[in-house]
């Protein structure tokens, strides 16, 4: 049953179209009726004052006056219609009738009789209205009901020749009411015209403005308007991932707290309403065009992951025929701290292969110990452990890790070591290496020298040198403000050939053909990290004030490319750990 009714329940614009042509016709007729009694007043005014004029001049007449006064005298058993019929009272009234076209002329005595009447037979008889006012010296209009119908009538007193106050009779003139009628209409004609136009344009106008406002609601009904706006009103204060919806234009139509969050953090600026082209936000957002990403993109100290999705009106309807374009909705999300923890668990991926091959290492040592000692040859197990004890607990392929006096920074390289030992590298400590504090702050160390140390492997492994390696050197800087690491990592890669003025450039990489320059601008999927790291160390370092940049681009003939970075406050003098007292 509730079916039955939404299904033949109008739709909101045609209700709207219909209320409005209500009250069109509403205001129309009412006008039109308001013209029609106000003419119909103003012609009955006309015709009383018409009936005044012809009674004034039919009662000022000599004949008519001396006739009524000899008539008043005469007994009233001798004024009969016989008497009076054809009189020249009778004949004076007649004409003045027809010469007016009045609906009648009569004239009667001082007591209210008729003497002239267009109808002979009421002659001599009482007139069927009161003529008091008249007889008394008075003048009087109105429309009433009498003997020949409604009309328009006037009633103005009859005085004695010679005189100016004695009343002999009175004269009743009156115009047919039919009369009144058919002036209204002659002149109701062009109203009702022009009223029919008025409904017609209204009509006309009501629909241009429903199918305006169906295209403006594309098509959707309050209710539905309601619930979108409560759903994203939900939406967009209940997700962390920025929102932005953008229309076919290009102007911003959404822009949430995430959003604002993401992109442009301490702002206030409302950007509902302004051209995405002159809004200010990152250069990267007017490239997002149809079905776009993931893409990684550096905004300030954040990595974003940027997608987006075209929206169109049957992704709202289902049911709604055509797929009409609306713009496109981009999301943002934070992907930050998923960068730090990737550095972070990179890290420990390194180490823990550090500690797979020392237990690799220790269960060989063992093995060996215990061999020597089931063969009861106990001096040689004696000589083997010394020489153990002597060379340590495990040896890392990088050369020179004692000049690591930091055992963070000493077990970061010697793992990283191991990885680059397992691909061929040889990691080396450089001879400039001088460490004298310990590390403060491990998790933007390692973000920083193990993205450098990462793609010094990488170039060095794609490099054509048959001798690879890469070099690290790191040295320590305290003044009274607080210490300061700084790092250089070389390798024998081929270089940046060119490169280095878009190294930094979010999005940009090493790895595959980029859009910037199809011919020899690299990049790869940014979702895979490639074209991140390098904007994200240097964003970490001048975040600390500090940077990131390239010494050497090197070359294929020479050597690969040098980086360099400077990390203040991650370096102290002070002891790691205070003893208990």
């Amino acid at each position: 049953m509730t079916q039955a009714r939404a299904a033949v329940r109008l739709r909101f614009s045609t209700r709207v179209l219909l209320l409005q042509l209500a009250v069109v016709c509403a205001v129309v007729l009412m006008t039109a009726g308001t013209f029609a009694a106000l003419t119909y007043q103003w012609l009955g005014d006309q015709a009383e004052e018409r009936a005044l004029a012809v009674a004034r001049t039919v009662a000022s007449s000599e004949d008519v006056r001396r006739e009524t006064a000899t008539l008043a005298a005469t007994p009233t058993a001798l004024l009969t219609p016989e008497t009076l019929a054809g009189g020249p009272l009778e004949d004076f009234a007649t004409s003045a009738q027809e010469r007016t076209g009045a609906l009648f002329v009569v004239v009667t005595d001082d007591a209210g009789l008729r003497l002239a009447h267009p109808n002979p037979a009421l002659l001599g008889q009482m007139v069927s209205t009161d003529p008091s006012v008249a007889l008394s010296g008075g003048e009087e209009t109105s429309q009433e009901n009498g003997t020949l119908g409604r009309s328009a009538r006037a009633k103005v007193p009859v005085f004695a020749p010679g005189s100016t106050t004695k009343v002999v009779g009175e004269v009743s003139v009156g115009f047919d009411s039919d009369d009144i009628v058919a002036g209204m209409l002659r002149n109701i004609v062009p109203v009702a015209l022009i009223a029919a136009a008025s409904l017609a344009l209204a009509a006309v106008a009501s629909t241009i403005m429903g199918a305006r406002l169906r295209r403006l609601t594309l098509g959707l009904e309050p209710e539905e308007i309601s619930g979108l706006a409560q759903d994203q009103e939900a939406v967009l204060r209940g997700v962390d991932e920025g929102v932005i919806g953008i229309s076919e234009n290009g102007t911003i139509t959404v822009f949430n707290e995430g959003a604002r969050r993401l992109l442009t953090p301490g702002s206030t600026l409302d950007y509902s309403g302004l051209s995405l082209a002159e809004s200010g936000l990152p250069d990267f957002l007017g490239a997002v065009t149809g079905d776009y990403g993931p893409h990684e993109h550096v905004v300030d100290e954040r990595v974003v992951i940027v997608t987006a999705r075209p929206v169109r009106l049957n992704d709202i309807r289902p049911n709604e025929k055509g797929a009409l374009p609306l713009g496109r909705v981009i999301m943002v999300r934070d992907r930050t701290e998923v960068q730090a923890l990737t550095r972070q668990l990179d890290a420990v991926n390194a180490l823990g292969t550090a500690l797979r091959a020392q237990r690799h290492e220790f269960a060989n040592r063992l093995h060996t110990v215990a061999g020597l000692l089931a063969l009861d040859r106990t001096a040689e197990a004696r000589d083997y452990i010394g020489e153990i004890m002597d060379s340590g607990p495990l040896t890392y392929p990088a050369q020179d890790l004692g000049l690591l006096s930091d055992p963070y920074l000493e077990a970061f390289i010697g793992a990283k070591s191991i990885e680059a030992h397992e691909r061929g590298v040889e990691l080396r400590i450089g001879p400039g290496t001088s460490i004298r504090g310990h590390i403060t702050d491990p998790q933007d160390v390692t973000a920083v020298l193990g993205n450098l140390l990462d793609n010094s492997i990488t170039a060095a492994v794609s490099g054509a040198s048959p001798h690879k390696w890469v070099e690290v050197e790191v040295l320590d800087e305290h003044t009274e403000s607080g210490g300061t690491l700084h790092l250089v990592v070389a390798d024998s890669g081929d270089g940046l050939r060119g490169e280095s003025g878009l190294i930094f450039t979010a999005g940009y990489s090493t790895a595959a053909p980029s859009p910037l320059d199809p011919i020899t601008a690299p990049m790869t999927d940014p979702i895979a990290g490639h074209g991140v790291g390098l904007a994200l160390v240097r964003h970490i370092a001048r975040r600390r004030g500090g940077d990131v940049w390239v010494a050497d681009s090197g070359s294929p003939q020479t050597q690969g490319a040098v980086f360099c970075a400077r990390l203040p406050g991650v370096i102290a003098l002070e002891p790691r750990f205070k003893e208990q007292p």
